[in-house]
């Protein structure tokens, strides 16, 4: 009995140690901004797909869901926080649709498998990443209105850099499920 519980708790710790890491490595890679055109690149939807990959839908949602708390409250973990605000005044703003977005990308990420070819798995997190762009736009429009041209201020600037980065990934693909095995 007393090594059930011993391998119980074992398995919590580690998890809870994986979501806690995750949303720094997630906090991190929104404040890292990479010179591109036509906006800056930061590495925030490569590490939201990269945690439903090697994490499960599982532990990827929980990583997420911290993140947006931890944003929510105040901590400075959003891309453009401190400087455009913090907390929920910021959450509510113009990016809130992508945020919300990356629990369906981190999710639907969790879907890739290692017998899936590299086509499928590029198809799959083409997928993932989209929702991201869905619930931005969708967002965008409902706060800016919907006779703006949201597709051209909320997506073409971020494409390029987005298909870059699931090239990547779809590269990676296999070597990250060999780290899941230790999760």
């Amino acid at each position: 009995m007393n090594l059930i519980i011993e391998i119980t708790q074992s398995k919590i710790i580690k998890s809870l140690s994986l979501i806690f890491f995750g949303s720094i490595l997630l906090a991190i890679s929104a404040k890292i901004k990479i010179p591109f055109y036509p906006v800056p690149m930061t590495m925030q939807t490569f590490v939201v797909l990269f945690l439903g990959l090697s994490f499960g839908y599982k532990i990827g949602l929980a990583t997420v869901s911290l993140y947006l708390l931890e944003g929510i409250v105040g901590l400075p973990v959003f891309s453009n926080s401190p400087e455009r605000g913090v907390g929920l005044i910021y959450f509510t703003g113009p990016t809130m649709g992508y945020l919300i977005g990356f629990l369906f990308a981190t999710y639907l990420a969790s879907f890739v498998k290692l017998k899936d070819n590299y086509f499928i798995i590029f198809l799959k997190l083409t997928l993932s990443v989209s929702t991201i762009y869905i619930f931005g736009i969708l967002w965008l429009g409902t706060l800016i209105g919907w006779d703006k041209p949201l597709i051209e201020l909320g997506i073409t600037p971020f494409l390029l850099a987005e298909i870059i980065k699931i090239i990547l990934l779809t590269i990676l693909a296999k070597k990250i499920f060999k780290f899941r095995k230790f999760i």
